[in-house]
């Protein structure tokens, strides 16, 4: 037996009359009198005494009516409560971030959100390069402040919020380090860090679009420490976010603009079947917040 027979039962039920009913349920007096039928026809006997005056339930009628009404209660009931619970901007919501620049960025968005929405409660989490996206789909986090390009059919993303310069990061003694800049040509003469999951997805934009060439492939890396603990041993290198140059500092590593690469952008992902009115209200104050220019992923000065 279909749901929608079972909705049409229990609104005749309750009119008393099959045109009313119809108007209610937005469907035609003739769909009614089909549902009707093929439901008393599937339980063997008739569920209302209907005439030329009136339609009244029939005893079997009436005890189907009181057994399904409590079930139907209790479902649209557990509807309206979700939906309520996805249209306010209460509760608890977990946002996560990998490295240091994006999370005082996300901890200033958090200040400006909190300012309109004191009922919720958000929690910050720094997340590594190689488990972020699980853990949105685990539901650990309902937001990651994260780098395009996300190619995830399941996951979705907000318009770029900030964007970056490129810089490439070589070790110290590199020979690339005595110069002012580099392309995406030279890095044929490179050897390149993997990722975790094998080729960089930033790499996989800059190639196409710039037309470069790797050299060899280097160790791959799960946190932003090894990678830079690599590049400082002459392993290899990477590109990283300007912001870097700032937030981590090290004598053995060189930063160097990256001339002709697309620039990093930064996004908010969730689970796209996951949003919610708190998920919205946070992205539209990251987006307000980048707009004005207090939002930023380099320090002052």
């Amino acid at each position: 037996m279909e749901r929608r027979d079972i909705e049409i039962f229990l609104t005749v039920a309750e009119e008393l009359h099959f045109s009313r009913a119809a108007g209610r349920l937005h469907v035609t007096p003739a769909r009614v009198t089909q549902s009707i039928k093929l439901m008393e026809r599937r339980i063997g006997a008739a569920l209302f005494e209907r005439t030329s005056r009136r339609v009244v339930l029939t005893p079997i009628g009436q005890r189907l009516y009181d057994d399904l009404r409590p079930a139907r209660d209790q479902l649209v009931a557990g509807i309206e409560r979700a939906m309520l619970a996805g249209r306010e901007v209460r509760g608890t919501l977990t946002v996560g971030f990998v490295g240091a620049a994006a999370g005082q960025f996300i901890l200033a968005v958090t200040r400006r959100f909190a300012a309109s929405y004191p009922d919720c409660d958000v929690r910050i989490r720094e997340n590594q390069v190689n488990d972020a996206f699980r853990l949105l789909r685990d539901g650990e986090i309902d937001l990651l402040f994260t780098t395009l390009p996300i190619v995830e059919p399941d996951l979705a993303t907000s318009e770029v919020i900030l964007r970056e310069n490129p810089l490439l990061a070589v070790c110290a003694r590199h020979p690339f380090a005595r110069r002012e800049s580099v392309s995406l040509a030279d890095l044929a003469r490179a050897t390149v860090l993997r990722s975790p999951e094998g080729l960089p997805e930033y790499w996989d934009k800059t190639i196409v679009t710039g037309g470069g060439a790797f050299g060899e492939r280097g160790p791959a890396f799960t946190t932003i420490q090894e990678m830079l603990a690599l590049i400082g041993a002459d392993a290899g290198v990477y590109p990283v976010p300007e912001q870097a140059r700032h937030y981590y500092v090290r004598p053995d590593v060189a930063y160097l603009p990256l001339c002709d690469a697309p620039p990093w952008e930064w996004v908010l992902v969730r689970v796209a079947a996951a949003e919610t009115e708190r998920t919205r209200e946070f992205t539209r104050a990251a987006r307000d917040l980048a707009r004005t220019g207090a939002g930023t992923l380099n320090p002052p000065g």
